[in-house]
């Protein structure tokens, strides 16, 4: 029987004593953030679960820490509830909230009484969604822009990160006052007039990273697009809200770019099908630039076939195949974690004949540092003028990253330039004809504040090496033994672009 309570009536017959007085004294623990009280309103151990549409909380420890991290709950009052008696020991609650933001919300709680009193031992949250998710999207439309009518990309949606040209609209770069500045573009990007000319549709301009100098997605002016396979776990970066709009279903095609990883990494996090371009293999006009001896066009998608079909419309041929070996780099794999190392392992024997041998990671070190110098430089020539006139426009990380390049002594960067030259070179010697595998990142998607320096350097080890060889690079998605995304990368020769992604169409089978 469900029970009507209203928080002005006497309680009707029929409750179990306690059990509203414990729902009140939660309602007023939320909206006093009182942690303590919450805490101890919800019962202790493994078992006790809160759901709402971020994804699923399991454990105590769990609920606790995501309270704790988020500042608080939305400011509601309790409009209605209804109670269903289980037992003398145990009730479900729901309740319907009004926001003072606006909009209704639902709330069912499953309480049960314990020796210390009534607590909640599972908890589903819902609130009206916002009509514009703005941690991914900038702006979008129902198209924004409108594409051909035929083609052989008809009827597939884009999220197009905010650093290539839409005819209209301004690029935003991740940064408010970059995009207040910005004048409107006069015309699209090539890539994006190719997707378009090709019968996709542009849903919309999504976040990214601030100037794409990050590989975390956590931009602070807007705050992290969510990660649906990972909840409250890092989207990855740069290209996140295109990641995020592509791994939500709100569109097919997250169109991004990929300098150090910013299409790589937010594809294994997410459990992506995405490309990391040839150098100069897909025009790169109108364009808002990082650095441009590494960057490369690149896009995202939920299943290897669109990936290879926008790539029909984007990529020029590509040599036949030289070689069928495939390597698995033994050293480069042992940068993952277990976890991640083991899904890649598994990836390698369903494969069958796979070659294992180490890549050469003495050098990692000194190939990263001087990836790492060379961007910087470059990063700092193209947004020098802008950014010194308006540092404090910039969140701290990516301050800290022009600043130290504007610091970087001219003989350093010229020396790092020069062994580039060499170190493009043997990393081409060694992939050679082959296909070489490797993890996509070091670890699944971390929580907020646990993206530290040496994850990031990690990272930079095993995504710098196709960014210093102009190499394509494709995520498998994998997932580990915890269910988490993950990722296997295929690298290959300059131009092997498409043939890369016919191989990868071919290993559905293998996931």
């Amino acid at each position: 029987m469900s029970i009507p309570v209203a928080a002005t009536e006497p309680l009707p017959d029929g409750l179990p004593a306690g059990l509203m007085d414990a729902f009140w004294a939660y309602e007023h623990a939320l909206m006093t953030d009182d942690l303590e009280a919450l805490d101890r309103l919800f019962a202790p151990g493994p078992g006790t679960l809160r759901t709402d549409a971020a994804g699923m909380l399991v454990g105590h420890d769990a609920i606790s820490a995501f309270r704790g991290g988020r500042g608080g709950a939305p400011r509601r009052t309790v409009v209605e509830t209804q109670v269903q008696v289980v037992d003398d020991d145990n009730a479900l609650v729901m309740a319907v909230t009004e926001l003072t933001r606006g909009g209704r919300g639902q709330q069912t709680q499953l309480w049960q009484r314990r020796a210390g009193g009534w607590v909640v031992t599972a908890a589903h949250v819902a609130v009206s969604a916002p009509a514009l998710d703005t941690r991914i999207w900038r702006v979008a439309g129902d198209p924004l822009v409108a594409g051909f009518e035929d083609g052989p990309l008809a009827g597939e949606t884009v999220a197009v990160k905010d650093l290539y040209a839409v005819a209209g609209h301004r690029i935003g770069a991740g940064n408010p006052s970059y995009l207040a500045a910005a004048p409107p573009e006069t015309r699209h990007a090539r890539v994006v007039g190719r997707l378009l000319d090709a019968g996709a549709d542009v849903t919309g301009i999504a976040r990214t990273d601030e100037f794409a100098w990050s590989l975390f997605g956590d931009n602070e002016h807007y705050g992290a697009p969510p990660n649906p396979h990972a909840p409250r776990r890092l989207p990855g970066g740069s290209s996140s809200g295109s990641a995020t709009a592509t791994s939500l279903g709100q569109v097919s095609i997250g169109l991004g770019t990929d300098t150090g990883g910013s299409i790589r990494v937010p594809s294994s996090w997410q459990g992506l099908w995405g490309i990391r371009t040839s150098r100069n293999a897909v025009p790169r006009d109108s364009l808002l630039a990082l650095a441009p001896t590494f960057d490369a066009v690149g896009w995202m998608t939920r299943d290897p076939g669109l990936l290879a079909r926008v790539g029909d419309v984007l990529l020029p041929p590509s040599p036949p195949p030289a070689s069928s070996d495939v390597v698995l780099a033994t050293d480069l794999l042992a940068l993952a974690t277990p976890d991640v190392r083991a899904a890649v392992e598994a990836f390698a024997r369903s494969w069958g004949t796979v070659i294992r041998e180490p890549f050469g990671t003495r050098e990692l070190a000194e190939w990263r540092q001087a990836f790492v110098t060379v961007q910087s430089s470059e990063a700092w020539r193209q947004h020098a003028s802008w950014v010194a006139s308006r540092p404090s426009t910039l969140t701290p990380a990516v301050r800290g990253r022009f600043e130290a390049a504007a610091r970087q002594p001219a003989a350093d960067v010229a020396r790092a330039a020069e062994s580039l030259t060499g170190i493009r070179l043997d990393v081409r010697h060694r992939v050679a004809d082959r296909i070489l595998l490797l993890p996509t990142t070091p670890s699944v998607a971390p929580y907020p504040g646990q993206a530290d320096q040496q994850l990031r350097d990690t990272m930079l080890e095993l995504t710098s090496i196709a960014g210093i060889g102009g190499l394509p690079a494709v995520n498998v998605p994998l997932r580990t033994a915890d269910g988490l995304p993950c990722g296997v990368c295929l690298v290959a020769a300059p131009g092997r672009d498409r043939d890369l992604l016919a191989l990868a169409g071919t290993l559905t089978s293998l996931l």
